[in-house]
């Protein structure tokens, strides 16, 4: 089964009101295992290659952003409860839509918070200052939701690729925005 398949299964109501639940379901089907790659920013402690602890990265759980945590023994359950309080809820994801939600707070972990938000930003036309406001809000409400989708992934795409670290990554990152696409043909 594709990677992205089961969410087919989900009825259309049940995906208008994306909970966390469902978005972390989701989120750890991009994040997996414990990683240790000494050239991934990510997973040294200073996120400086070559500086700091190289503790790795684990259901996507950075050293770089949690130096002082244990990521080699993280459990899941540990993931999800800080993916609840420092990345859905620093989201403040009930002020935007369902389909939104998902694709902003899935780069998020991936690139960071402000990066995604700035990202938002700039996919609908206000400035990118990474406070996802009431001008922002009312700017996103009023704009067609498949526009903002479509145009929050280019924006995430043009990111990677002017990364110095596209030539490693980039085919992992551009899957994980064509799985982000499905969801979002989904969600809308």
């Amino acid at each position: 089964m594709p990677p992205c398949a089961a969410f087919l299964r989900l009825k259309e109501n049940e995906m208008s009101k994306l909970t966390f639940d469902q978005a972390f379901e989701r989120l750890i089907g991009h994040e997996g295992n414990f990683t240790n790659d000494k050239n991934d920013r990510g997973n040294w402690t200073t996120g400086i290659i070559g500086k700091g602890q190289l503790k790795g990265t684990k259901y996507g759980i950075a050293a770089m952003t949690y130096p002082q945590l244990d990521i080699k023994n993280l459990t899941l359950d540990q993931a999800k409860q800080i993916y609840k309080r420092d990345w859905w809820d620093a989201l403040n994801a009930n002020s935007l839509n369902p389909a939104i939600v998902f694709q902003v707070w899935d780069f998020a972990i991936n690139a960071g918070m402000a990066t995604a938000k700035r990202k938002l930003q700039s996919a609908v036309g206000v400035a990118d200052d990474g406070i996802i406001g009431p001008i922002t809000l009312q700017v996103i409400n009023s704009t067609d939701l498949n526009d903002v989708l479509m145009r929050f992934n280019a924006e995430r795409l043009t990111y990677y690729t002017k990364l110095s670290t596209w030539p490693s990554y980039g085919k992992g990152w551009t899957n994980r925005v064509a799985g982000q696409l499905r969801y979002a043909a989904v969600d809308n």
